[in-house]
């Protein structure tokens, strides 16, 4: 029986708490009852990167040197874009959309001002693959576009297999499981908790 609904940007911060990150007990109540904050120029710049290189909308923001390069990282064909992504994990069900699939891989495009080796290792956008696996999706991409202060941009690019270990993220969703019941009276999205009786499809909603 599913209990609970997790995405993962939401265990992202959970993991960036819990590793003693710059974040406060209410900043993470606030993100779990996604308590509206201003779009940030970096949140932005990414979707606009995203829909310069899926879309060709805007390219000329970016550069074409930066678009192209990342495209050529691309997997061909691009089977579909925004592709929503579910698994089952006990009574958690995760999900989230990815930004793209071709036939063996899913990526996921991104953007930073400072990049280092390794970022995505334990990101719990892995676990799409889990999700994805019965498409064929054996890989898990993160095309990374890194703006220098010039305005010139290195890309760099993280894989993960379907074997890649995924217990770190498996042992953070059960720390957050236990996190939500202590601070159950505090959380208010109605999407976290799964009333029993209701259907746990978080697109229902």
């Amino acid at each position: 029986m599913i209990n609970y609904r997790f995405y993962p940007s939401l265990l992202n911060v959970f993991s960036r708490y819990m590793s003693g990150g710059n974040l406060s007990i209410q900043e993470l109540i606030d993100t779990i009852n996604r308590v509206p904050t201003p779009t940030t120029a970096a949140q932005e710049r990414g979707i606009s990167f995203e829909e310069a290189v899926v879309k060709g909308t805007n390219e000329d923001r970016f550069g074409a040197d930066v678009v192209q390069k990342v495209r050529k990282l691309l997997p061909r064909p691009i089977v579909d874009t925004q592709v929503y992504c579910q698994w089952e994990i006990d009574d958690v069900l995760f999900y989230g959309y990815v930004d793209l699939i071709g036939n063996y891989k899913a990526v996921d495009l991104k953007t930073t001002a400072s990049y280092q080796p390794g970022r995505y290792v334990h990101n719990h956008q892995n676990l799409y693959l889990h999700a994805l696996k019965r498409k064929g999706i054996k890989l898990m991409e993160y095309v990374i576009a890194e703006f220098q202060p010039n305005g010139q941009a290195e890309v760099h690019v993280e894989s993960y297999p379907l074997t890649h270990p995924i217990d770190k993220q498996l042992e953070e969703i059960r720390l957050f499981k236990a996190f939500l019941e202590e601070h159950r009276p505090l959380i208010n999205d109605p999407k976290i908790f799964v009333k029993p009786g209701e259907n746990p499809d978080a697109r229902r909603r």
